[in-house]
């Protein structure tokens, strides 16, 4: 499941959050002001931000503004009493993906949320591709930077090993051919020219292999077709 930040300073509506989204397998961390949550946010990776306008301080509006441009496609729910059409529409307009007035059903919130996840996921909306890697983590790739994630550890890549694992993880059980990869390597720039060739990417799929050792995720040689990738059961 997906790793939750909540920002919200009422402490009933807090603990409320926390338990009814952690039974539904979140793993979830709370702040009261939006200072706290800029300083976590900067160390720790989060899913998705819920968000109370109504904060001490820094507003929650200042809070998301910040968020939006510091995280891109970061899901972000906005929580709040504020019910004016007028409140909503600057919400939106600010970055928040959607908008939750209290009082709510947490039925709602919660289906809402995994809605925003789902669409997170989909490299079209600029979210992260994922694949299931073992004892209950993930692999997450950034669709547009060199950066990869198993649960919360960082996966250190270089560019053409991102971009090698990328195209396999967008497809996940089919042959990926030695061309396609070396179609997309042509565009990247970042490593030399001559560590583009097909024995050069053996050398990239046995270090990928290495790296993904411990994940259950396998990259698998299809004999004159090309490599397929599975996740971990």
């Amino acid at each position: 499941m997906a790793n939750l930040l909540i920002v919200e300073d009422d402490a009933l509506m807090q603990e409320t959050l926390t338990e009814q989204l952690g039974r539904a397998g979140h793993t979830i961390t709370t702040v009261k002001s939006g200072a706290a949550a800029q300083q976590l946010m900067e160390r720790q990776r989060f899913d998705a931000l819920v968000l109370d306008l109504g904060l001490p301080a820094m507003g929650g509006a200042t809070l998301l503004k910040w968020a939006r441009q510091r995280f891109g496609a970061m899901p972000i729910m906005i929580v709040t009493a504020r019910d004016g059409v007028d409140d909503r529409v600057q919400g939106l307009n600010a970055g928040a993906d959607d908008y939750l007035t209290k009082p709510f059903d947490m039925k709602e919130l919660h289906a809402r949320i995994e809605a925003l996840l789902r669409r997170a996921r989909l490299p079209a909306f600029g979210g992260s591709l994922q694949i299931a890697a073992g004892q209950g983590k993930r692999l997450r790739l950034d669709p547009q930077l060199p950066l990869a994630w198993v649960g919360d550890d960082i996966l250190e890549l270089t560019q053409r090993e991102w971009a090698l694992l990328s195209l396999l993880v967008a497809r996940t059980g089919q042959v990926v051919s030695r061309e396609d990869v070396l179609a997309v390597w042509q565009h990247d720039t970042s490593e030399s020219a001559g560590a583009s060739g097909s024995n050069a990417l053996e050398v990239y799929i046995h270090r990928l292999r290495r790296k993904l050792a411990d994940t259950g995720i396998q990259i698998r040689n299809v004999r004159g077709l090309g490599y397929t990738l599975t996740a971990a059961e």
